[in-house]
């Protein structure tokens, strides 16, 4: 439910509506009392998105300031659906380069732009 309003950074639809994330995309395994381990596998809507890195963006900034349980997070492209699938899971995955894309400002500004609920 969290993560099924993300707007698309290109379109006007959600990445639920484009099919980019569903619920059999997303995993949730316990690891320790009240800890647990989330795991979403996406599937960019061509093999060669250029906003793949975007949106795994969207999807962590969502979901680490939505989550109400303590969790660790991985975020995936889904095997064999992008070109550069092992570069960009690196990516979205690395605290530190998540942290320095936010501290873009015009990064920070689409991102909000994608997660923010619509009114």
């Amino acid at each position: 439910d969290i993560i099924r309003t993300i707007r698309d950074p290109e379109k006007p639809n959600t990445l639920e509506e484009l099919e980019v994330v569903t619920e059999s995309c997303v995993e949730v395994q316990e690891i320790a009392e009240d800890e647990y381990l989330v795991i979403i596998r996406f599937t960019p809507t061509v093999p060669h998105c250029s906003l793949a890195t975007l949106i795994g963006l969207c999807l962590r900034i969502k979901l680490q300031r939505c989550l109400p349980f303590r969790h660790k997070l991985e975020i995936y492209i889904s095997e064999g659906t992008h070109s550069t699938e092992e570069d960009i899971n690196k990516q979205i995955n690395d605290k530190e380069r998540v942290a320095a894309a936010m501290e873009n400002p015009n990064l920070r500004e689409i991102v909000e732009q994608c997660v923010t609920e619509p009114d």
